[in-house]
């Protein structure tokens, strides 16, 4: 008998850029004030990737660098990459593939998952289900965004949530019961009125119409979004608790994907968790949308120990949302 397989992570890496866009600077840029920022949001600054020529890519690479440098690993030996990202380098080819060339994983196949802010999720999920077939070794999951290139800077509502990061994990097989052990995910597309982009896509393609009417940014109806991830993000939290025989002292730490410190609030209670198990590090970096989780885990991994159980829970643009129990593996 075989004992099952699961996908343990292995080692996490993060990257922030240098340049930190504070409140101070927004309240310049557009009407708003700090207190207002911090009181809505829980955000005080967040991080841009200036420079020229640099994309989300470059934002990816030194994370994923870092984390094979600490176990040694060649990055030849890397099975696949998946990259969630919704500000890809270009529409094609795939971002992961751009990484994959980047970093030297020559024997890698790769591809982009675009899911929003639960696009870390999806892609954990998914590169788990790669590692449980026992088809492949070595998966790495990036969640990596350039927010900046998308955030429209004359708009007060968006302008004031969004920071550039990367985060990744690598996924190995794990027959001891660690890992990814289970995940509730979901999308409801009749959400895309309420955040979206306009333009960009074969739906509207981009002109010079697009343009002017400047289309080709983040679209959000704050209010719609917020009522809906308060809801979603703590029901798929509570649901993989229940759905697993667990209770909030059962777990070390919730994972939430970091939009508002409002929701992250709401998730905490409904799971009965005190806010001292939570990571939350939005304060400084604001929402990187799939960078957010593997973010946390990067920072708070000194403080993780084997066999913590995580709850890591998004909630994303389209909408989409989930959550997933993972079984820390080292």
């Amino acid at each position: 008998m075989m004992s099952k397989i699961s996908a343990a992570i292995t080692a996490v890496g993060g990257y922030v850029p240098e340049y930190r866009l504070t409140n101070a600077e927004l309240e310049k840029i557009v009407d708003t004030t700090d207190e207002w920022i911090r009181s809505r949001t829980g955000i005080e600054e967040r991080r841009i990737l200036k420079g020229e020529g640099l994309a989300t890519s470059d934002l990816a690479v030194p994370a994923i660098t870092e984390m094979l440098a600490k176990k040694n690993i060649d990055p030849k030996e890397i099975d696949c990459i998946i990259c969630a990202t919704v500000t890809p380098d270009m529409v094609f080819p795939a971002t992961a593939n751009i990484i994959g060339d980047k970093i030297g994983a020559t024997n890698a196949f790769g591809f982009d998952l675009n899911a929003a802010c639960s696009g870390f999720l999806y892609a954990l999920t998914t590169g788990a289900s790669f590692i449980e077939s026992g088809r492949y070794k070595k998966v790495i999951v990036v969640g990596a965004d350039k927010m900046s290139s998308i955030v429209d800077y004359t708009d007060r509502n968006t302008c004031i949530l969004f920071g550039d990061a990367a985060g990744a994990v690598l996924l190995e097989p794990n027959t001891e019961g660690y890992g990814v052990l289970d995940s509730v995910l979901k999308s409801d597309g009749s959400g895309r009125p309420f955040l979206h982009m306009k333009a960009g896509g074969s739906l509207k393609p981009a002109s010079v119409e697009t343009v002017t009417a400047r289309e080709h940014f983040a679209y959000q109806e704050g209010k719609t979004v917020f009522k809906f991830a308060v809801v979603g993000m703590a029901d798929v939290s509570a649901q993989i608790l229940e759905r697993n025989n667990l209770t909030a002292d059962d777990i070390a730490w919730l994972v939430p994907h970091q939009a508002n410190m409002r929701i992250i609030n709401a998730t905490a209670n409904r799971m009965g968790l005190p806010m001292e198990k939570v990571m939350v590090n939005i304060s400084r970096y604001g929402n990187t949308t799939a960078a957010t989780i593997p973010l946390c885990l990067w920072e708070w991994q000194d403080q993780l120990k084997k066999g913590d159980n995580l709850v890591l829970a998004a909630f994303g643009g389209g909408f989409t949302w989930g959550a997933s129990w993972v079984k820390w593996g080292y």
